[in-house]
């Protein structure tokens, strides 16, 4: 549980982060479909179509690299009406550099994507890349991982995981990767088709949270 719900005292190591993001009182439940570790065309456009069929909308947590090597899919991505965030330029992990490097990355991922929108990889920061990366970017992290990238789960027990863990304002993490690609074919159209049987709205990360 601790990887697909991150426990509150984990959240409490990142303020200022968004792990949730419930509806308001009286109003519909919602989630938040994101991918990170994108964009590539084996994936990517697989994905869009998915989420065409299913008339939903999500959030795409690029990778600066992927995106210098396949524009055009950033360029689709935005046109098909969904959201782009950054992801860094090399997919830096946290606790393996300063914050100078840190910062830097991040800096040339946001000018790749464009986007305030900002999920470290692997989900996590130093308190010190968390400070300053505040100053400048809306820091997105998780409610939900369905870890679809891990080569110990099948299909439908990355499904189980959304079944057990969704809830109202959950931000879900699937990844349009490779190493996601064999158990996202059935995992994703399954877990939005549940998702949309209890009543599901799917929304966009907002730029303004």
């Amino acid at each position: 549980m601790f990887i697909e719900r991150p426990p509150r005292w984990f959240r409490w190591l990142f303020p200022g982060a968004i792990f949730r993001i419930p509806s308001a009182k009286g109003e519909q439940k919602r989630v938040f479909i994101t991918f990170d570790d994108g964009p590539i065309p084996e994936a990517t456009p697989w994905v869009l179509d998915i989420l065409d069929r299913f008339g939903v909308k999500a959030t795409f947590f690029m990778v600066g690299q992927n995106v210098e090597r396949h524009p055009a899919l950033l360029e689709e991505v935005r046109q098909r009406g969904h959201a782009v965030g950054n992801h860094t330029l090399h997919h830096i992990q946290g606790a393996s550099a300063t914050t100078m490097r840190y910062m830097r990355d991040s800096a040339e991922g946001a000018r790749l994507t464009g986007s305030n929108l900002f999920r470290p990889p692997h989900g996590w920061l130093r308190p010190r890349q968390l400070m300053a990366l505040k100053k400048h970017y809306k820091v997105v992290m998780y409610d939900l991982v369905t870890r679809d990238y891990s080569k110990h789960l099948t299909a439908e027990e990355v499904v189980e995981n959304v079944k057990r863990y969704a809830r109202d304002g959950s931000i879900i993490v699937f990844h349009d990767s490779l190493k996601s690609l064999p158990r996202l074919r059935e995992a994703l159209p399954a877990s939005l088709e549940w998702l949309r049987s209890q009543g599901y709205a799917f929304h966009l990360l907002p730029s303004h949270i």
